[in-house]
């Protein structure tokens, strides 16, 4: 199978799926229906107003689907749309971008073909809020690497789970107590197409414990890049196995593992059965690991010794780690992964003790759990984390799976991770690019000579930039924030009088990530009477929390509960807001609108964080712990850094650095953003502006990262 995307192919699945669409539009819009399924749309800039202005208000109760955007509307306003012609015009120019971004040629990257793929393996992909099977943080970075490839022309295909509830939705109560539900996602109202051969849905089969669970494919377009996601609800499956692939990082260990022995030997099953031979896998997170053994299987029906051809999986295979501590790589009871895997590991003559051994650190300790990164560490053929600090901290944390070896010579190297700067760019800052940089920073954002002519940008068109998004960010905030605290339970004279206290000219600072104890979200509230002190001094600033903490971790929860029961931080203040069920819709206002942006985890437990580098392209500054990518990434001209040594002495470090982090905000930030001159611009802030947009967006860009995995891991030798 070619794998250029269904309007340069014809891919007769996504066709008809398109085609379904444009049959319910009038003749003039039908070119909306393909438009719908090529997320291309959502990273330009005409893209989502084009379609918000179908409805607004219905386009942010949709989540931004294109599908059900077109589906909800009237005929009428359709009719309407019709007459008045802008709309096809703009559909047109959209389409025509899609057209020649087609028409360009491959990326050269040795062994890899447009045949031959890089497969990218992952448990969640991000790749917009209307496709809700992502979490966090990694599924935002996998989003943004078929993103990437796409812009680059780099032959890559996704394959991940098409989770029917996705992740949890959140609401918090008066307490701070989190509350989850999950809603269903119909496949056929998000833009994804099943796959058929002849008529009838593409199924595979995955031997998972003693049962053989069906799974049919989704295909969805990521521009030049489709992502493939394995759907377990269909008939034939038992409830439980319908079940399986139903949420993403279910608490049942049963479970979990079930999803990654599909998620591993599905990936590879599904690519075989759409004709497509990958000449690189490359598993994010160990979590896909199986996909060896697999790979190894093909052969081994072809008469080759397992061992060998378990060699020859491992020199296809490539693996990303991002879990910096040993007991955040899951492990599972010997039992327990026989019982999920043992069948499936004999049809490739591997007996329990064998398949044991590859999933321990030391192969000869049979009291050791059997581990999903020491798999993906034993049958890769490179290895890598996500910066060059936890590069350092993985080779020491797994030098013991190569003993005798020192430390430094331990196989895991780092690609430091990037965002996709078209996807996180706010529309001001977009416009400012483009008026100053040209198309260069969309086409080569990874060259540091393309973002020099910000220097030259005059401030007053930079802080103008900065400011308008701050005020989409207050907008947002005043909407948003009202009705949690109504849901809440608060007072509505109260949140009537606190609805416009967030202000578009007061210093906003975001606070928003998984709700993770090594996170270290209580280091604002360790020092609560500081904390009220800098909140109502005469320099007034504004904070803007989010997160979620997973439904099993009760400790992040009750992090959670802390910040709520004191009063300088709980959302009773009203220059705080902590807004619920944060997405990528909420985190791309947030960083686009905050001006300085904060991350305080526990060195050295931040394997990269990306919102920062997302913050640092709209212009926003860092005050941050120098760990993960802040500790290549900080220099004093464009932001704050914390200590990031690594201390056993957690409360003496927390109160360290809860001074500093209140020290900094006194003594340095709030000077700098509210000294003006006689311009009324604060030279020293935006002067600050321009060293992280001219400093950090090429280095820590998606394309740095992209080019590096092509040209240091994908490449064959």
């Amino acid at each position: 199978m070619d794998i250029r995307p269904a309007t340069a192919t014809g891919d007769g699945d996504t066709v008809r799926a398109r085609d379904d669409l444009a049959a319910s539009l009038p003749p003039g819009l039908a070119p909306l229906a393909r438009l719908a399924y090529d997320y291309r749309w959502s990273w330009h800039p005409d893209g989502d107003p084009l379609f918000a202005s179908i409805d607004p208000d219905r386009w942010l109760r949709v989540h931004r689907n294109p599908v059900r955007q077109i589906r909800d509307c009237s005929r009428a306003r359709l009719l309407e749309l019709e007459a008045d012609g802008a709309l096809a015009e703009r559909a047109a120019a959209l389409a025509a971008w899609i057209d020649a971004d087609d028409e360009r040629p491959d990326m050269e990257v040795t062994g890899v073909s447009r045949r031959h793929p890089v497969a990218f393996v992952c448990a969640e992909f991000g790749v917009h809020e209307s496709l809700p099977i992502y979490s966090g943080g990694l599924g935002a970075l996998a989003g943004d690497i078929l993103k990437q490839s796409s812009d680059l022309a780099l032959p890559m295909v996704g394959v991940g789970l098409m989770y029917r509830e996705g992740y949890f939705r959140q609401r918090v109560d008066a307490t701070g107590h989190q509350h989850e539900w999950w809603d269903l996602l119909d496949p056929e109202l998000v833009p994804a197409a099943l796959m058929t051969q002849g008529g009838e849905p593409v199924i595979i089969d995955v031997p998972v414990g003693s049962d053989q669970v069906r799974a049919q494919i989704w295909r969805v377009q990521v521009g030049r890049a489709p992502l493939f996601l394995l759907d377990t609800d269909i008939p034939g499956n038992s409830p439980i196995n319908r079940w399986i692939a139903a949420r993403l990082y279910v608490g049942d260990q049963q479970l979990r593992l079930a999803q990654y022995v599909l998620l591993g030997v599905g990936s590879i099953r599904a690519l075989a059965a759409l004709g497509i031979e990958p000449a690189v896998v490359h598993l994010n997170e160990g979590h896909g690991a199986l996909a060896a053994l697999e790979m190894a299987r093909q052969q081994i029906g072809d008469g080759v010794g397992v061992d060998a051809a378990i060699g020859d999986a491992r020199q296809r295979i490539v693996f990303t780690t991002h879990t910096p501590v040993p007991a955040g790589n899951d492990t599972y009871s010997a039992a327990r992964a026989i019982g999920a895997m043992g069948a499936y590991a004999r049809e490739i003559a591997l007996d329990d003790e064998e398949l044991l051994r590859l999933g321990r650190t030391d192969p000869l300790n049979l009291d050791e759990d059997f581990g999903m990164t020491q798999l993906a560490l034993r049958t890769s053929r490179s290895a890598n984390g996500v910066s060059r600090r936890h590069g350092r901290v993985s080779r020491r944390m797994w030098a013991p799976m190569w003993p005798g070896r020192a430390v430094d010579g331990v196989p895991i190297t780092h690609v430091t991770n990037g965002v996709h700067i078209p996807s996180w760019a706010g529309p001001e800052m977009e416009s400012l690019f483009d008026d100053a940089l040209g198309e260069s920073w969309r086409v080569r954002p990874e060259v540091a000579s393309t973002w020099a002519a910000i220097e030259q940008v005059p401030a007053a068109d930079l802080w103008a930039a900065r400011r308008a998004q701050r005020l989409r960010l207050v907008e947002f905030i005043r909407a948003r924030g009202a009705h949690n605290r109504l849901a809440r339970g608060q007072e509505p004279g109260y949140v009537e009088a606190t609805a416009h206290t967030f202000d578009p000219d007061v210093l906003t600072i975001g606070f928003a990530r998984r709700l993770a104890t090594y996170k270290r979200l209580d280091l604002l509230v360790r020092d609560a009477e500081r904390a009220r002190a800098v909140l109502t001094g005469p320099r007034p600033m504004q904070l803007v929390l989010a997160g979620k903490a997973h439904p099993s971790d009760d400790e992040g929860k009750r992090l959670l509960e802390t910040i709520f029961a004191t009063p300088a931080t709980g959302g009773h203040d009203s220059r705080v807001i902590f807004l619920e069920d944060y997405d990528m819709g909420m985190a791309r206002t947030l960083v686009q609108g905050c001006d300085l942006w904060m991350n305080l985890p526990r060195p050295p437990l931040e394997a990269s964080g990306t919102s920062g580098m997302k913050s640092s392209i709209n212009g926003g500054l860092q005050l941050s712990v120098l760990d993960g990518w802040w500790a290549e990434g900080h220099d004093p001209s464009r932001g704050w850094a914390i200590d990031g040594t690594a201390d056993p002495d957690h409360d003496a470090q927390d109160d360290r650095d809860t001074a500093a982090v209140f020290d900094i905000i006194e003594g340095e930030v709030l000077p700098a953003f509210y000294e003006r001159g006689s311009d009324d611009l604060p030279a020293a802030w935006i002067a600050r502006m321009r060293a992280a947009i001219t400093g950090l967006a090429p280095e820590f860009s998606a394309a740095r990262m992209m080019e590096d995995y092509a040209g240091r891991i994908y490449a064959t030798q």
